[in-house]
């Protein structure tokens, strides 16, 4: 049995719904499975001393969850006034219109189609609602969409699925695109280095509590799967399911199809720098 102190990014034990640090707290959904772990984490975020409250991610459209986070909000004595996308999969955005009648909030994402109101987000724009003051970082990769936000007050960033609790992600090609996705990971890195973040707030699984380490762990574990990929292309398995079989036989199978999504990125990012 592993140890989770010695896991990359030291992911934090115990019940996963509940308060994370001063400032957040999550409502983990119902909608467990292998591609979303325990579930999505959708997150509460207020300055402690304020009656307003910002939500990342509502989660799927389960109506037993969205009003389960609002009840939440209720009893730390809080009313939702705003609510945020990281991206638009339907485990994180499919209950954002739900969420939005329930709270009365906008919806701000960075592609239009998901926003409910006249704001959208952009990089490096400060969200501020009672004190509370969210960064908006670009994490394109994962998907073309994909934004984290950081909580500079709690040295925190939120990842949605550009860094999970446990496991990696997949870059979702053709929409995600890896050179994109390794840029971001840089991104990240930069923030716990100059900015100090040391703590995870993941789309789904546990908080993680080495920001740096977990950041390094995804590029060098990316880094790898190229070789591999690489490597397998010379061995003359030329498409991205022959690719998977080879490359990911030690990968649960059920997980096939999203690894094949992510082979496929790593296939135009290898023939984009000549190097197959």
């Amino acid at each position: 049995m592993t140890d989770a102190a010695a896991l990359p990014g030291q992911p934090r034990g115990g019940a996963l719904s509940g308060p994370a640090t001063d400032r957040a707290v999550n409502v983990l959904a119902p909608n467990p499975s292998a591609m979303t772990l325990d579930g999505t984490n959708t997150w509460i975020l207020s300055e402690p001393d304020s009656a307003l409250a910002v939500v990342v991610d509502p989660g799927p459209l389960d109506e037993g969850h969205l009003r389960h986070v609002v009840a939440t909000a209720e009893k730390l004595g809080k009313r939702i006034a705003l609510t945020l996308l990281t991206h638009g999969h339907p485990d994180h955005a499919e209950g954002a219109g739900r969420f939005a009648e329930l709270t009365g909030t906008p919806v701000r994402a960075l592609d239009p189609a998901l926003r409910l109101g006249d704001e959208g987000l952009a990089a490096g724009q400060v969200v501020a609602v009672g004190g509370l003051e969210l960064r908006v970082v670009p994490t394109p990769g994962h998907t073309s969409d994909s934004l984290c936000f950081h909580v500079p007050a709690d040295r925190a960033v939120l990842t949605g699925d550009t860094i999970l609790g446990r496991g990696t992600t997949m870059v979702a090609h053709p929409d995600g695109r890896l050179g994109d996705y390794l840029d971001s990971l840089r991104r990240l890195r930069s923030l716990t280095v100059d900015d100090g973040v040391h703590t995870v707030l993941p789309g789904h699984g546990p908080v993680l509590q080495d920001a740096q380490g977990a950041v390094e762990f995804y590029l060098a574990h990316r880094a790898s799967r190229l070789a591999q990929v690489e490597t397998a292309v010379e061995s003359g398995h030329l498409t991205s399911s022959e690719v998977v079989s080879h490359v990911y036989a030690d990968v649960d199978r059920s997980l096939w199809p999203a690894a094949e999504l992510s082979v496929r990125a790593q296939l135009e990012y290898l023939k984009e720098h000549g190097l197959i």
